[in-house]
């Protein structure tokens, strides 16, 4: 995943992620227990960076490893749609004018889980 400039009429100067490193670290690994309890995972890393991110920068990466690609696909879709719901990162855009503002949640995003719910 990148850091997007939302094509906004002011530039993306930065995104600041903030963490709570113990908190958001216990979310991560039991979103990756979950995956692994759906999916036969062989290996699982996850990989969320945070502080000062210029747009178009890496900002997180998840690998799955299984010995069949359908589930390592899915298991990594799952894990990257319940970081972008369930683990504690606060994300602030400043734009290259100055002003700064608080992401917020996206519908899309809680759909994108909902669908995995419905799946159980």
């Amino acid at each position: 995943g990148l850091v997007r400039d939302r094509d906004t009429a002011t530039p993306l100067a930065h995104l600041f992620l903030e963490h709570y490193p113990e908190v958001t670290e216990n979310e991560i690994a039991r979103i990756v227990q979950t995956a692994s309890q759906r999916w036969p995972l062989a290996a699982c890393t996850v990989i969320h960076r945070v502080g000062e991110l210029a747009a178009d920068e890496q900002i997180v990466l998840v690998l799955a490893a299984s010995a069949h690609r359908k589930a390592a696909f899915a298991a990594a879709e799952f894990i990257m749609d319940y970081l972008k719901t369930e683990a504690p990162f606060w994300k602030k855009e400043t734009f290259s004018d100055g002003l700064e503002r608080w992401v917020e949640a996206k519908q899309s995003d809680t759909l994108a889980k909902e669908k995995w719910e419905e799946q159980t």
